[in-house]
């Protein structure tokens, strides 16, 4: 059963369409792409990833059995530096950027736009349901290092880089994390869990679908300025 669900998430058009989304051919292939657009994408992915150790403890807290608590934590463990707080992802992401010449203020600082903020509250409510929760889960690694490669071409374009740490994480980390995420997924689920799942997954992936429509919008006014989220 775990292939099948697998199968679905990975040949879902939904993922397709995130994935191969107009903003990674844009940072790949624009001239017009500069370090001041850079610095605003660099400021919206933040928050997502400053948030997902917190979605990750809360869905730990909230699922059916040790089984997928293990799996899941197996990857939480990861994100925050198996141990070692420098290693934590959110901490490698600001060291790598600020060490190529991004201010830190812009890196870790800037206000989240409406879809980066609606992402982020959403995956805050997916991990208190166990089923939304996963799909959150899956649907995230199975794109995540897509996105991120599409992040760091765009990083390397504008300052030159060879070496991006937090690039290199997590091409080292993925495979794991998405071995880990599908032994959340037992074979022992019902047609519904699985339902739920693949449908939340779906959602994920439209959230992170709108978070680059809206990235993408930085191509097209460089008088463009993140709104201030509402109090």
């Amino acid at each position: 059963m775990i292939p099948t669900i697998r199968q679905a998430l990975m040949k879902d058009h939904r993922r397709a369409e995130l994935i191969n989304h107009r903003f990674f051919a844009r940072v790949k292939h624009s001239p017009d792409l500069d370090r001041d657009q850079v610095a605003r994408f660099l400021g919206q992915w933040w928050h997502p990833l400053h948030f997902f150790p917190t979605f990750l403890s809360r869905l730990v807290s909230n699922l059916r059995d040790i089984e997928m608590k293990t799996a899941v934590s197996k990857i939480l463990w990861e994100e925050l530096g198996e141990g070692k707080p420098d290693r934590a992802h959110e901490r490698v992401y600001v060291d790598t950027m600020t060490a190529v010449g991004f201010p830190a203020e812009a890196v870790n600082a800037a206000a989240p736009l409406p879809a980066t903020e609606h992402l982020v509250q959403r995956y805050g409510e997916a991990a208190t349901d166990c089923w939304t929760g996963l799909g959150f889960l899956y649907g995230t690694e199975v794109a995540d290092l897509a996105m991120v490669s599409g992040i760091g071409v765009s990083v390397r374009r504008v300052t030159g880089a060879k070496q991006l740490p937090w690039v290199t994480i997590h091409a080292q980390q993925e495979p794991g994390h998405i071995e880990s995420a599908q032994e959340a997924i037992t074979s022992e689920l019902s047609e519904i869990e699985i339902h739920k799942i693949h449908e939340a997954a779906r959602e994920m992936w439209s959230l992170w679908i709108a978070f680059f429509d809206a990235l993408d919008a930085a191509f097209d006014s460089r008088d463009h300025a993140p709104e201030h989220a509402q109090a």
